[in-house]
């Protein structure tokens, strides 16, 4: 069996500020004192945020709130 990967990206489930709000309490808690992990962290909130600008807080037709 062939195993298959894709690649993952977390500002796809970032849908609110409150999503947001958690992800970044988490990144800190997770980063150790690394700046680049942090920095990594906040340009994924800065394109979620730029995704619910451009669809006015609404989530599109693909993302699904089956995963949280």
């Amino acid at each position: 069996m062939i195993e298959t990967f894709t690649r993952w990206d977390s500002s796809e489930f970032l849908k609110t500020e409150e999503d947001i709000q958690h992800y970044l309490e988490a990144s800190r808690d997770e980063a150790g004192g690394d700046p680049a992990f942090i920095a990594k962290a906040l340009g994924r909130v800065a394109k979620a945020r730029e995704t619910l600008r451009i669809l006015g807080n609404q989530p599109s037709q693909s993302r699904t709130d089956t995963v949280r």
